[in-house]
């Protein structure tokens, strides 16, 4: 008998088109308590845990103090996007198709509960979910191995029979050590080739073109028995 196949899946930049207003809630959020930060740099840092989030952003002699303040105000302004967060093109459809065939689709994020629940309720397809893993669950979060290896034990999955897709170079590091096919989405505004270079077996343009394509994509080297 075999065992379980999973499927993972980030949620921010994958899922739903939030990176972006992750970047200007968290640049704003800095420049209240007087960081200046390029937005190109907040945006490579997203899909990083909070307080791994800020010690890869400001200064390591900071005053580490603010940081609660800084993840306050952050989750304050992004809180304001709630109602009308905007999922990508498909991704409900490729989930439902994935549980379809027989896969434990998981999702596997940094969010916190109430972005979360947001979220979900933005990508609509909880139908099709298996459980969900936040940063809260784990001691790490990515691009230490444990959401996934957290997300296998859930799914009831060895690391070889599961996909994991994300957005990020962080997802893609995450992939690669928990011993997961990586397969990177470039709606999350990261290059093809650095997620590529981080680990990315396969790269798509969006969960639509995943879906299009799916049937010739890294989730068809994992057979279903």
């Amino acid at each position: 008998m075999t065992s379980n196949r999973a499927a993972l899946f980030d949620i921010d930049g994958t899922l739903a088109d939030t990176n972006h207003l992750h970047v200007v809630s968290w640049w704003e959020a800095l420049r209240q308590h007087g960081h200046r930060v390029p937005m190109h740099d907040i945006h490579r840092a997203i899909g990083l845990p909070g307080e791994d989030f800020l010690a890869h952003l400001l200064d390591d002699d900071r005053d580490g103090g603010d940081d609660e303040l800084l993840s306050a105000a952050h989750d304050t302004l992004y809180a304001t996007y709630f109602d009308r967060l905007p999922a990508l093109d498909s991704a409900a459809d490729l989930l439902r198709t994935l549980a379809a065939a027989g896969w434990n689709v998981v999702l596997v994020t940094s969010a916190k509960d109430r972005e979360l629940d947001a979220l979900r309720r933005a990508v609509d397809a909880d139908d099709a979910l298996t459980d969900t893993v936040t940063s809260e669950d784990v001691e790490q979060g990515k691009p230490a191995p444990d959401p996934l290896l957290h997300a296998l034990d859930l799914a009831g999955a060895p690391p070889e029979r599961a996909v994991f897709v994300g957005d990020t170079v962080w997802d893609m590091k995450a992939a690669v050590r928990a011993g997961v096919i990586g397969i990177g989405l470039l709606c999350g505004g990261i290059p093809r080739a650095d997620l590529e270079e981080a680990g990315a077996a396969a790269a798509y343009r969006d969960p639509a073109h995943l879906l299009a394509d799916l049937a010739d994509s890294p989730f068809s080297t994992v057979a279903s028995e």
